[in-house]
């Protein structure tokens, strides 16, 4: 203990000196720097790989070419440089002098420690050094059996456990104190012995002497007053880059006894976006293309995120952004990122366009004609938001959104009986209908207790009826957190542990129901939920309860009689939680732009990053701002301009796919689609089948006649075109449940299938009342296209579309009328939201 207190009190003049800001750099020469700005060492192990970068707009960029600097070390009794890298020879202070040129930069170097005998650590050293040569991966022998009868915990998360396995399973021979080469933890890696992972360490490699004087020492356990790592950083934690360029990542471990050591050579990199730039084994990154990109960082069961710039090679004048329109601060954080990145935005979308577009994406149907007329005479000045209150206002919206939940809550009739299925969809549909705030919504969800035929909300634990499903589910749905992997092990990709999984599952441990079972009440499956004042969950691991405890947040005693879930419901839906705001602003975003800021949206994991983050920042802010009143955020995002970009790409920003400098044209969802078909045919659709895995098609009569696609109530109606178009199934909280990718088979059902021709030649549709008014081709023409695109037709389509029906003549006129109607259904154009 006095050698940490001591080391804390030698280290405090280096931290101080750690304050100089990394990120972004000053350099002290005209266009270079060195990283880090300064250089810390404990021990006689100490060491630090240096980096020396070009700035760029004040931030670091490329890698040098080492031809183009000198470095050196001013005294070199305190340390030495060799290959980039700083190595610790005794106690005291020197200089770093990087030379480009004529310009110099100077970093301090401050070494301390080197007096103390040093002992490689279990917990801090060896394990990182499997950790890194991939022994406790998945794939090796972190999988859950191990493999070739050696099982290490994956990724070290166990680390007593996995001692154990090394030094006293096999009857020993996994070390070899008197001789540590002939230690099987060495021998097989190194090829001395056969070994079906192949070669992981070389003989001369510090990784290797790690491990035999580990073994030579003693091969001393992991002990409780071990250091604790509390955090990795990286630098530079922002890079601007151009493509070809390289840029190496730098890693701190930042240990609770105030050492901070560089473990670049031990951290896992791993690049989140390949197209803009690769990383290696080594940290070293090479861009390959335009964007925004990070590398994931892991050691130590840590992460952390290095971000990259890399501009477009695009001519994009400043004032084309200054002068760019503005409505709220959407735009501002949209123009400041395009303006980085030199991607001009496109031009505002036509009046007819977004009409269209704004409608399918907020209530989920298409604009009338009459709609069209009275939006077209109203004043151009403020008639976009007009028509966005109105949407915003409509019962149609209650529909849509009410349908939307339901896809996240897995309202589904193969889960659930048809009382319980009817009656949570009225409860979403009525908290829909009386906007309720989102904070609200997920409160009663979260606390709901009662009859299932009364308290729709209950169903949400009828759905998912263990503790470990509970928890899951309410993590994944309401803050787009999968936490599934921490119920084996401490997750290998995020911060979440196994205690932490165990402590937020056991919030739901006291959860009962009654009345559950085959047939149930009266045949209809009614069960009444409550809560006991007793119960816990086991921790399999540790054959005990861990304190109930939200994620990140203090514990409840065990013997607390009340209702945990209250406990839970306060902390999940506090504004000051980094996950709620933000999860529910990313899918809201999604529906408007095809995308999420977070794609997928509901994996907001620290190692998918947003391609914004300072704009969902914003967005989330704004959204604790208004209460959690969604219907504040949707017009927020209908009234800005990005949202009212035309979907016309611009030669400066075709190739992006994900920044928004312009609107994305998508397919609609399979129920809009087939409720937009009926609507310009006026037709409908019957639904009147479930469809039960491994039992026979059942009817109700839940659904009358003329009911929408977007009225269902769960995912069990049998629908062939649904199904064919990608309907969320409702099986697993996952967005990725729901498919909008093109295939031949949908092609051929609209081609031939029993959908759109059977409503086509249906003795009461639009073209048949069409007929009977005596209207002319022209006027049938127009309005198809009044009904389906949002717009008339141009005088070249309408001159193709009547030479088209002169073909067919009188005596087949219905048939032409129906051929032109296909092509318009049929059409780009109609199929997708632009």
């Amino acid at each position: 203990m006095r050698q940490r207190l001591n080391s804390f009190c030698l280290l405090f003049l280096a931290a101080a000196l750690s304050l100089v800001c990394p990120n972004p750099v000053s350099a002290d020469g005209a266009g270079f720097a060195v990283l880090p700005r300064t250089v810390q060492l404990f021990g006689s192990e100490g060491r630090q790989r240096v980096s020396i970068v070009s700035v760029r707009d004040q931030l670091p960029s490329s890698v040098l070419d080492p031809r183009r600097y000198s470095i050196t070390i001013t005294d070199p009794a305190v340390a030495t440089i060799r290959d980039g890298i700083v190595t610790a020879v005794s106690d005291g202070e020197t200089t770093l002098e990087c030379k480009v040129g004529d310009d110099v930069t100077r970093v301090p170097v401050v070494v301390t420690g080197t007096g103390a005998e040093h002992r490689w650590s279990f917990r801090n050293d060896v394990q990182s050094v499997l950790a890194k040569a991939g022994c406790n991966m998945g794939a090796c022998h972190g999988a859950l059996a191990g493999k070739g009868g050696f099982r290490l915990s994956l990724r070290g998360y166990d680390c007593q456990q996995d001692f154990l396995s090394i030094t006293r399973e096999a009857r020993g021979r996994r070390i070899e104190m008197a001789d540590p080469g002939r230690s099987l933890v060495l021998a097989k890696p190194t090829g001395a012995l056969p070994h079906k992972g192949g070669l992981r360490l070389d003989v001369d490699s510090r990784d290797y002497r790690v491990i035999s004087e580990w073994i030579a020492d003693g091969a001393a356990p992991p002990a409780a007053d071990d250091p604790s790592l509390q955090k990795i950083t990286v630098v530079p934690e922002n890079a601007m880059l151009s493509p070809g360029d390289t840029s190496q990542v730098l890693v701190s471990a930042h240990y609770d006894d105030g050492r901070v050591v560089d473990v670049t050579h031990w951290a896992k990199f791993t690049a989140t976006d390949e197209a803009v730039a690769g990383i290696d084994d080594n940290g070293r990154a090479v861009v390959r293309g335009s964007g925004e990109a990070a590398v994931l960082v892991w050691f130590g069961s840590k992460v952390v995120l290095a971000r990259m710039t890399v501009p477009f090679d695009h001519d994009a004048p400043a004032n084309r952004y200054d002068n760019a329109p503005r409505r709220n601060f959407i735009d501002q954080e949209n123009l400041a990122q395009l303006k980085t990145l030199r991607l001009l935005p496109s031009p505002r979308s036509s009046d007819e366009t977004f009409l269209r577009r704004s409608t399918l994406d907020t209530i989920g149907r298409l604009p009338t004609p009459e709609e069209r007329r009275l939006y077209l005479e109203s004043d151009p000045r403020d008639r976009r938001d007009a028509w966005i209150e109105r949407l915003l206002a409509s019962d149609d919206f209650v529909s849509y959104w009410a349908y939307k939940w339901s896809d996240m809550l897995l309202i589904n009739g193969t889960r659930l009986r048809p009382i319980a299925v009817k009656t949570y969809y009225a409860w979403v549909r009525d908290r829909v209908q009386a906007n309720q705030p989102w904070d609200e919504f997920v409160r009663e969800i979260l606390t709901a207790t009662g009859r299932s035929d009364e308290n729709g909300a209950t169903n949400f634990y009828a759905l998912h009826q263990s503790p470990e499903d509970m928890t899951e589910n309410a993590c994944q749905a309401f803050m787009g957190l999968s936490i599934g992997c921490a119920k084996c092990h401490n997750h290998p990709l995020e911060k979440w542990t196994n205690d932490q999984y165990y402590a937020m599952a056991n919030l739901f441990a006291r959860v009962r129901a009654k009345g559950w079972g085959g047939d149930g009440r009266n045949g209809d499956g009614l069960r009444t939920l409550y809560v006991s004042t007793t119960g816990e969950l086991i921790q399999p691991n540790r054959g005990k309860p861990q304190p109930p405890a939200p994620l990140d947040a203090d514990p409840i005693a065990l013997d607390d009689p009340g209702d945990r879930r209250q406990v839970l419901a306060r902390w999940m839906t506090d504004p000051d939680n980094p996950y709620f705001a933000r999860s529910i602003s990313n899918r809201i975003w999604a529906n408007f732009f095809g995308r999420g800021l977070v794609e997928q949206v509901d994996d907001l994991r620290l190692s998918n990053p947003a391609s914004n983050e300072s704009l969902l920042t914003a967005l989330s802010a704004h959204l604790i701002d208004v209460d959690f009143d969604l219907k504040q955020l949707m017009r927020t995002i209908l009234q800005s301009e990005t949202y009212q970009r035309s979907s016309v790409p611009l030669a400066e920003n075709q190739s992006e796919s994900k920044y928004h400098s312009r609107y994305y044209p998508r397919r609609l969802m399979a129920e809009v689609l087939l409720d937009s078909i009926d609507q310009v045919l006026g037709t409908s659709t019957t639904f009147n089948e479930l469809a039960f895995p491994g039992a026979d098609r059942q009817k109700t009569d839940f659904y009358e006649t003329g009911t929408r696609a977007i009225e269902l109530f769960d995912a069990s109606v049998n629908s062939y075109f649904l199904k064919t178009f990608g309907r969320n199934p409702r099986e697993i909280t996952c967005e990725c449940e729901r498919s909008d990718q093109p295939s031949m088979v949908q092609v051929l059902h609209l081609s031939n299938g029993d959908t759109l021709n059977p409503k086509l030649a249906a003795k009461q549709n639009v073209l048949t009342e069409a007929v009977g008014k005596g209207l002319d081709d022209e006027a049938i023409i127009r309005e198809l296209f009044l009904r389906g695109l949002a717009r008339e037709p141009q005088a070249e389509e309408m001159k193709t579309l009547l030479g088209v029906l002169g073909e067919y003549g009188d005596d087949d006129r219905m048939t032409g009328l129906q051929d032109v109607a296909w092509s318009v259904l049929t059409s780009t154009e109609f199929t997708f939201n632009h």
